[in-house]
């Protein structure tokens, strides 16, 4: 058996988080690695004690509101977030880090990722967000998709 890339690693690990998810619309799974050691990992889901939309429905899907607008009108807390947020609520800088995830982030987990100084970003599928796009275009942290074997 072939030992997987550092990539093939992180994204198989990245996989394993996203079981936890609680969401009912979309699975995200995050991962920040640094100096190959995991630094964090979240996954999407409501916040630490609270009711998860497991088991009280989607609001997002009781209002009608499509895929990548109005994020605020959610009671989860998207991956990437989770995880920068695990990282400071234990002291950790993730500077210089890279972001292993599921998906391509969002607008407001791309900006939230550029300013905490990821400098790599490598996902598995995109996400319909032209915003996110052009900021990460724009920024100077490198986008890759993951593809298995490669």
């Amino acid at each position: 058996m072939a030992r997987p890339s550092w990539d093939e690693y992180f994204m198989e690990i990245t996989r394993l988080v996203v079981s936890r998810s609680t969401c009912l619309r979309r699975q995200v799974g995050a991962v920040l690695v640094q100096d190959k050691k995991i630094l964090a990992t979240g996954y999407n889901g409501a916040p630490s004690g609270l009711t998860h939309c497991l088991e009280v429905g989607c609001l997002r899907d009781e209002q009608g509101i499509p895929s990548g607008e109005r994020h605020e009108l959610c009671r989860g807390l998207h991956a990437e977030q989770n995880a920068i947020i695990q990282a400071a609520y234990h002291g950790v800088s993730i500077k210089g880090a890279t972001l292993y995830c599921t998906n391509l982030p969002c607008i407001i987990c791309t900006k939230m990722l550029i300013n905490a100084g990821i400098t790599r970003v490598v996902y598995a599928e995109g996400y319909a967000d032209p915003l996110a796009r052009q900021m990460w275009e724009e920024s100077k942290v490198m986008i890759e998709q993951f593809h298995q074997g490669g």
